[in-house]
């Protein structure tokens, strides 16, 4: 596909998911709960780490314009128009069902950017290092998307275990319907761009994906704990390796096609063992 073709496509795509997923009414949500205790012992500090991190986007937009100082219109439409708009309304509401069951309110890091970033911005002006960036930003987008996907079906399946129908059907159903299109916006991004790569480019790529990959919204040790936490009490430590495959698919296929009887990229596994090992170790 040709780059004019592409930014149709993925600006059809996002004007689409504009109207379809209009930021969810906040009228539309029943926080009944029928045992808040329950619920909080065993999820709450699931909805704490999913609220701060939807509610971080506001720093994820301040990053993305440091990171992207070229980037194309469709992808500032995107994040700034869009994406923005529906995460943080997913941030509220999960913030405001935390504290209903009796939780304090979550505590996002909504405007500090890094020094590590702002290089890597100042080096983006020039274009080649750009397309690198745009092609991080892609995959940590695709793994990111992913992992919210697969985490708010289990966090829905388990509330409908515990019958707590209304909070599932109202809080985490809205939210996970609006995820796949965000997902759909990167993967396409992503094989498009692929394309378009050198190959010193791909390497330095996978360089960089190599020493940078980290769990959604896991900056530091303490978060990445937390990280831990989360998938230890949504089971899917029982699945790690399964849970690897899924967020890492297309990033392996675009990557790492080559290599032969590479699954998983181990820098993903690893990342998430760590994440758990750290919860593990803290408990």
């Amino acid at each position: 596909m040709t780059a004019p073709a592409l930014e149709r496509r993925l600006a059809e795509h996002v004007d689409r998911i504009e109207q379809e997923h209009p930021p969810i009414p906040l009228d539309s949500v029943d926080y009944s709960v029928h045992r808040p205790l329950l619920v909080r012992v065993r999820y709450g500090h699931v909805l704490d780490y999913l609220a701060r991190v939807e509610l971080e986007v506001d720093r994820n937009v301040l990053e993305l314009v440091t990171l992207l100082p070229d980037a194309p219109e469709v992808d500032r439409r995107f994040y700034a128009d869009v994406w923005h708009q529906q995460e943080i309304r997913h941030g509220v509401i999960l913030d405001e069902l935390q504290q209903r069951i009796g939780r304090p309110a979550a505590s996002p890091d909504t405007d500090s950017v890094s020094a590590k970033i702002r290089i890597l911005g100042a080096l983006a002006h020039l274009t080649p290092v750009h397309d690198v960036v745009r092609m991080i930003y892609y995959l940590t987008g695709m793994s990111t998307e992913r992992s919210a996907v697969l985490a708010y079906n289990r966090l829905h399946d388990g509330l409908l275990d515990l019958d707590e129908t209304a909070i599932a059907a109202t809080v985490v159903a809205p939210i996970r319907r609006q995820e796949p299109g965000h997902y759909a916006f990167y993967r396409m991004s992503a094989t498009g761009l692929a394309q378009q790569l050198s190959a010193w480019q791909r390497w330095l790529v996978g360089r960089l994906r190599r020493i940078s990959f980290a769990p959604v919204g896991a900056n530091n040790p303490a978060q990445r704990a937390d990280f831990g936490a989360v998938m230890t009490s949504l089971g899917v430590t029982e699945e790690l390796d399964h849970f690897a495959r899924e967020i890492s698919r297309v990033e392996r296929d675009l990557l790492w096609a080559r290599h032969r009887g590479m699954d998983v990229p181990p820098y993903v596994l690893s990342a998430l063992r760590e994440a758990v090992d750290l919860h593990a170790a803290r408990h």
